[in-house]
C-alpha cells in the first residue's frame, strides 16, 4: 500500500469543511476492520484511509500547518500502513474501570507478543510488536500497542482465494480467540495484501 505524502492531505481549512463527511466515510470503513478478542482486547486493523484520518485529526487538533510538522506526523504514522505482505493493527487492552485496567496491565505484561492471526490451513502468525518504541516496562504493559503480522506468499494467496481468517491471544492471563472473521472483515483485510 502506498505511503501518504503531504499531497494526499487536505489543508486544515479544507479538512474542517470536509470533516463530517470524511469522518462518516472512515467510520463506516473501520466497521469491518476492528476485531474484538475476548471482553477486553481489540485489534483495529489499519490501512491508508484509517491512517490518513489519524494524521488529519492530529494536524487539526494540534493546529499543525507548517511543512516540517506535517512531515513529522507522516513520518510517525506512515509505518502503520500495511506493506502488501502484512497486516498492521493498533492493539488495545480495554477496561472501562481505571483501577481494573491498572491491575490488568500488570498481569498482562508481554500480551502484545502473544497476539496472533491465523489463515485457515496455516500456522498462527505471531505479532511483531511496538517496532517504533517500547511500550512495556518492568511492572506493566501499555493499553495500546502497534502490531505487525507478516504473512507468507502462500497465506496471502489463500486469503485472496477466500480462506478464513481468525485471531486470538495466547497469554497465561488472557486466552481468547475469535471465530473466523465475517466475510466483510476478511475481505477488508484481503484488500491490504498485494
Amino acid at each position: 500500500m502506498q505511503k501518504l505524502t503531504r499531497a494526499d492531505l487536505y489543508p486544515l481549512e479544507k479538512y474542517v469543511e470536509l470533516r463530517p463527511q470524511f469522518r462518516a466515510r472512515v467510520m463506516a470503513h473501520k466497521k469491518n476492520r476492528h476485531v474484538p478478542i475476548g471482553p477486553h482486547a481489540t485489534l483495529y486493523f489499519e490501512d491508508r484511509l484509517t491512517i490518513q484520518y489519524q494524521v488529519q485529526e492530529m494536524l487539526r487538533v494540534e493546529r499543525i500547518f507548517e511543512a516540517e510538522g506535517i512531515n513529522d506526523e507522516l513520518e510517525a504514522y506512515n509505518p502503520l500502513i500495511p506493506d502488501g505482505t502484512n497486516w498492521k493493527a493498533t492493539f488495545m487492552v480495554e477496561y472501562p474501570d481505571i483501577e481494573e485496567r491498572r491491575e490488568a496491565l500488570k498481569r498482562l505484561r508481554g500480551v502484545e507478543s502473544r497476539v496472533w492471526v491465523q489463515v485457515e490451513g496455516f500456522d498462527k502468525v505471531w505479532a511483531i510488536a511496538d517496532e517504533d518504541l517500547e511500550r512495556e516496562d518492568e511492572t506493566k504493559t501499555s493499553s495500546v500497542h502497534f502490531l505487525r503480522f507478516e504473512l507468507t506468499p502462500a497465506m496471502i494467496e489463500a486469503v485472496k482465494q477466500g480462506a478464513a481468517v481468525s485471531a486470538g491471544i495466547d497469554h497465561p492471563q488472557y486466552r481468547h480467540s475469535t471465530s473466523p472473521l465475517s466475510g466483510a472483515a476478511r475481505d477488508a483485510l484481503a484488500s491490504d495484501l498485494a
